[in-house]
């Protein structure tokens, strides 16, 4: 599932995925078998409607149990974004907090429902989650968008703002939230801002040098470290020889279109091709050459979330054709 960590190609994959794919009731039966205390409470007092979360209740935790009722069909309501992490999940850890906070700055548009897999492995199985953190978008009980991985700050927010205009007239909470003059969002980085405008108009060297200035400062910024592996990959892909596939096979000590090829099968989603190339490669190079192909597919990795099954098969591989 997990592809490279730009958002449009990850959301659009993933949500192409789940169109369709997943029936949220599939729930419903072991969720009200396990429900042994009254249901939560539904809409105003007197009515029968969807549940709403109390004042400053922008996180949920939600087991299989509660999954109907607090997803589904909150979700009729207002938007609920759920949040597939685990505790050992590093890249969960840097995505959870900022998601939580965005939820808590709408004030009731959205809540997040956070989803430790390891306890309820069956959600995960509905969505058909391959790797962790993998963030659905539910709205009117069904999924309606998609991402993984820990993206950038200011990519979330636009994911979420772009969320919330197209659900506006279906979800009542959304509304309601904005009419009560909900808490205003804090503006975005600008520095994150530069940088992604420079992406989005192609121009990779201007994208690089904004992120390395904030890594400049900030040292251990994670999500800078992330966009800036990013857009590194993407301006290589781009400017890759589009033979480079046909040369590698064909002449497999040509280098430099086995670097090209791994990058432009990565980003035709042929992953474990592009990890096995370079890894045969390793076996057959030595000195210079060996650590230029060993340090090309590292940076591979830092594309994806290392708890990627594919990501961790290529790294026992790789060490054992080093050692």
């Amino acid at each position: 599932m997990t592809q490279p960590r730009g958002s449009a190609a990850k959301s659009a994959a993933l949500s192409a995925a789940l169109s369709g794919a997943v029936d949220l009731s599939a729930l419903k039966a072991r969720a009200e078998a396990a429900q042994r205390q009254p249901a939560p409470p539904t809409g105003p007092a007197g009515g029968d409607g969807p549940p709403r979360p109390a004042a400053g209740g922008a996180v949920i935790d939600v087991t299989e149990a509660t999954f109907q009722a607090e997803v589904v069909e909150r979700s009729l309501h207002q938007l609920v974004v759920v949040d597939l992490w685990a505790e050992w999940c590093g890249p969960c850890k840097q995505l959870s907090p900022v998601l939580e906070r965005l939820a808590a700055e709408s004030g009731g548009a959205w809540v997040v429902a956070k989803v430790d897999v390891d306890a309820n492995p069956r959600i995960a199985q509905l969505f058909g989650a391959q790797s962790i953190p993998t963030i659905v978008a539910i709205a009117g009980g069904q999924p309606v968008d998609a991402f993984s991985g820990a993206l950038p700050e200011p990519e979330i927010r636009k994911w979420i703002s772009a969320l919330l205009d197209a659900l506006r007239d279906k979800l009542p909470g959304i509304r309601d939230a904005e009419a009560a003059g909900g808490p205003v969002e804090e503006p975005e980085d600008p520095r994150f801002t530069e940088a992604e405008e420079a992406f989005e108009r192609g121009d990779f060297a201007a994208a690089q040098a904004a992120y390395e200035r904030i890594l400049d400062v900030e040292p251990a910024n994670e999500l800078a470290k992330n966009a800036l592996a990013q857009v590194k990959f993407t301006a290589r892909a781009e400017n890759a020889d589009p033979d480079a596939i046909a040369k590698a096979d064909a002449d497999p000590a040509d280098l430099a279109a086995q670097l090209d090829a791994a990058d432009l099968q990565i980003a035709a989603n042929e992953v474990e091709a592009g990890f096995k190339r370079l890894i045969d490669t390793v076996r057959r190079t030595a000195g210079e050459d060996r650590n230029k192909v060993r340090e090309h597919l590292v940076a591979l990795f830092d594309l994806f979330d290392p708890a990627d099954d594919r990501v961790m098969k290529a790294r026992r591989d790789l060490a054992s054709a080093l050692f």
